[in-house]
């Protein structure tokens, strides 16, 4: 194997042969050499650095003062958008005619539930229901075998009191001659004129019997009280019947319905407004579109502590006999205007705890609440009886969330569509 050439060492410099380092002058000048191993910074560093630093400050002040501005930016659009946006509406005048209407029953001028005054056995009736009938016609006779046996003995005990007082007059008239004779004694004659005073007082009480029995056998025959129309029969011929029976229905039902009685309960809040010259009109059903004319009667004069309302009768001419007693009936009442109720839109009311409010607007568009009692709702509109001026701003559709004071925005101006209410 082949050696390697041999490598000559490397040469050795002599001392005196390394140049010398050249150190810069007292003036501050570099010399004309320079450490190579010694770092020497450019004279325009210092400046570069000066610039960078005073863009960096720059470019973070302009970061800082571009996010606070964004900031209040955000701010401001969250606050435009959570602060909700209504229309208003104007309260109007209710200038309208008012009327109230309520359930009413109607009734006969006069209604009479004839019964039996004396018991016994329907003999015969004479009118059915539907007939027309005048005052004192005979509805039926009742058969009272019992009830003419006590007319007769009354009688015959009447007779037999009368002849004991004659004979007592006759026997008082003879002491009264021998006691002016002197040939009997005072206490006689008085005792045979006390037993007169007593015969005569017997025939009088048997005349008041037999004049009794004679008028319960007058209520043998059932008459009609009135001019009117038969509305109920509950008997038959050979049927019992007995006087003084709780659960006994009336034998006949007479009404006079040449004129009607129309009740009506009116709730309290309305009484004062139905006074006497309030006119109605109403409708039954059996005459769909038709409509009748009524005026009020009178008034029970006291709010019914159970209902709490006033019970008020009208009164309506029938002599056309279309009506009957017992229709139901609507009944038109019609109110004065009342000048103070304004109404709104059904959509501007909030149901609070509280009670009904309305959300108005108050100075500097800040929301205020006032309490409203409702009047009447009419379908389209609200009448607000009290708590509301012509002058409030109304909101109307205000959100759930609205508390008073809470800032708002107007929207662009609407016309309403019920024409009882203009947007703002």
């Amino acid at each position: 194997m082949a050696k390697p050439p041999a490598t000559e060492p490397p040469a050795i410099v002599p001392p005196a042969q390394v140049p010398a380092v050249i150190e810069p002058s007292a003036h501050g000048t570099a010399g004309e050499h320079k450490d190579p191993l010694r770092y020497t910074a450019p004279k325009r560093l210092k400046l570069v650095a000066i610039i960078i630093a005073c863009v960096f400050l720059v470019l973070l002040v302009w970061g800082l003062l571009s996010r606070l501005a964004a900031s209040h930016q955000l701010a401001a659009a969250t606050n435009a958008v959570a602060t909700p946006v209504v229309s208003i509406i104007n309260p109007q005048d209710n200038g309208a005619p008012r009327s109230l209407v309520l359930p009413g029953n109607v009734k006969a001028f006069y209604q009479a539930p004839i019964y039996a005054q004396v018991s016994g056995y329907l003999k015969q009736w004479n009118y059915d229901i539907g007939a027309q009938v005048k005052a004192g016609d005979v509805l039926a006779v009742i058969d009272t075998p019992d009830l003419d046996q006590q007319l007769i003995q009354a009688q015959a005990d009447l007779v037999s009191a009368r002849a004991n007082e004659s004979l007592s007059a006759t026997t008082a008239r003879r002491w009264n001659a021998l006691l002016a004779k002197d040939a009997v004694s005072q206490q006689d004659a008085d005792e045979k004129n006390g037993d007169l005073a007593a015969k005569i007082a017997a025939v009088d009480a048997a005349k008041a019997n037999v004049e009794r029995l004679q008028a319960l056998e007058a209520f043998k025959d059932i008459l009609a009280p009135f001019d009117g129309v038969v509305t109920a029969r509950n008997i038959d011929v050979g049927a019992l019947v007995s006087v003084g029976s709780p659960a006994q229905a009336p034998l006949f039902m007479v009404d006079d319905v040449h004129r009607l009685r129309i009740y009506v309960q009116v709730p309290q809040v309305y009484s004062a407004e139905v006074k006497s010259n309030s006119n109605a009109t109403f409708t039954v059903p059996e005459y769909p579109g038709q409509s009748f004319d009524a005026t009020l009667a009178s008034s029970a004069g006291a709010i019914d502590p159970v209902s709490g309302s006033l019970l008020v009768q009208f009164q309506a001419d029938n002599s056309a006999g279309m009506l009957h007693p017992g229709d139901y009936a609507q009944v038109h009442i019609k109110l004065p205007v009342d000048d103070s109720a304004v109404t709104v839109l059904p959509s501007a009311l909030m149901f609070r705890d509280s009670g009904m409010e309305v959300a108005t607007l108050g100075p500097g568009n800040h929301v205020v609440l006032k309490q409203v009692e409702i009047g009447r709702d009419l379908g389209t509109v609200v009448e607000i009886s009290s708590g509301l001026t012509h002058a409030d701003k109304v909101i109307n559709n205000p959100p759930d969330s609205l508390e008073a004071g809470d800032p708002v925005r107007l929207s662009t101006p609407a016309a309403s569509s019920t024409g009882s209410a203009n947007a703002q």
